[in-house]
């Protein structure tokens, strides 16, 4: 078997000139074979610096774009295939969006094999410990604290124990930070599980030290990205003063940057995202690291279908895989939006782990036509 192409779709709800929100834009890769095999991968990132390091021409030895190495490749050998990227790629790639691209072949690759032996990518991977996993409902705040409690109401009505909600406005104004989770704990009582994200934008270890506290009275689960993730010391002031749990870990790109953080930072939970670290290939690496310090990892995911599915295989061939983010975004391009044909299952507060080969997804195509960037003026 042998790849003949390497598919870009940059998929986006506003016009080019106008502002994007978390989930209404997406990078998607659909790896080819002369077998008629087709892996489905995604990069949840910049789609456009995404869809040029895949397509860029091969610059020098160390400057080639990702699709030209891949072709006439066999998809099997997933190993080799990343380690060829990652070293033929290392002057634009090794950290940040360069990653990125390479996690979304790597899915990619992981789905073909998978179909390839006619299993779930779970078991390609080496068990399934779950058929369900416990997932976390995430949602935007609105501007208005109080109009936050039916949001955090209608979620727990659809069956989420746990929820989470960040971006928007938390984090620009300590006051309404304050009234936002007092409003969602009120609604939702003590039972229902809290956490939020701040997206760094409490700044300084400092400023989210007295957040912390002053939010003791609402039973925060954990405090997601208070700083950014490079600050190590605000990590570990926060990790051994706040009473709070400090997770953290979603910039962050392959098992190496993932060492510095587990050793250097303290941190109670790691939220690698499998569509940044490096692809289901980093993300296994990243899980043993954790296991051996005895830190949680626990998915970032806010994105569509394929980025659910591949989540929720890997949690699933995990002994401790038990927790994962399921966006409530109404984005056609989010998870159970319409993207997937037939999406990962939510029940009960909980994501059912497919059994079909592969991730298990197939992708709407009417969607995508009207939603792919190429065939859309840049404005209006």
């Amino acid at each position: 078997m042998k790849i003949t192409d390497v598919e870009v779709i940059h998929l986006r709800i506003p016009l080019l000139a106008q502002n994007c929100e978390w989930g209404e834009d997406a990078l998607i890769v659909r790896i080819h074979t002369d077998t008629g095999l087709v892996g489905l991968g995604e990069s949840d990132s910049s789609p456009s610096v995404i869809a040029a390091l895949i397509e860029a021409p091969q610059s020098n030895l160390y400057c080639t774009g990702l699709k030209s190495l891949l072709i006439g490749e066999n998809p099997l050998e997933i190993s080799r295939l990343w380690n060829k990227m990652y070293w033929s790629s290392n002057y634009v790639g090794r950290r940040g969006a360069g990653i990125h691209a390479m996690s979304a072949i790597d899915i990619a690759l992981w789905d073909i094999a998978a179909k390839h032996y006619g299993v779930p990518l779970h078991i390609l991977l080496g068990a399934k410990y779950r058929d369900r996993i416990p997932a976390y409902g995430t949602f935007i705040p609105a501007d208005n604290p109080e109009d936050n409690r039916k949001i955090a109401q209608d979620l727990v009505a659809k069956g989420f124990k746990s929820l989470k909600f960040g971006g928007g406005v938390l984090g620009d104004d300590p006051g309404v930070d304050y009234e936002i989770v007092r409003v969602v704990r009120e609604a939702i009582g003590p039972d229902i599980e809290l956490q939020i994200d701040l997206a760094t934008k409490w700044r300084t270890a400092s400023h989210a030290l007295q957040m912390c506290k002053r939010l003791e009275p609402f039973n925060l689960h954990w405090i997601e990205e208070p700083v950014m993730a490079d600050d190590e010391r605000g990590y570990v002031k926060l990790g051994r003063q706040a009473s709070q749990k400090i997770a953290g870990g979603e910039a962050l790109t392959t098992c190496r940057e993932f060492h510095d953080m587990l050793e250097r930072c303290e941190p109670d939970i790691i939220q690698p995202d499998i569509t940044r670290c490096g692809g289901i290939t980093e993300m296994r690496k990243i899980y043993d690291m954790a296991q051996m310090r005895g830190v949680q990892l626990i998915p970032h995911g806010f994105s569509t279908d394929i980025l659910l599915a591949a989540s929720v295989h890997f949690l699933a061939s995990c002994e401790h895989g038990n927790l994962m983010e399921y966006s409530q975004s109404n984005s056609p391009l989010v998870a159970g939006n319409g993207l997937a044909k037939e999406p990962v299952v939510f029940a009960e507060g909980q994501l059912v782990v497919p059994d079909r080969p592969g991730l298990g997804i197939e992708l709407n195509e009417d969607l995508i036509k009207k939603y792919q960037v190429n065939a859309q003026p840049a404005y209006a």
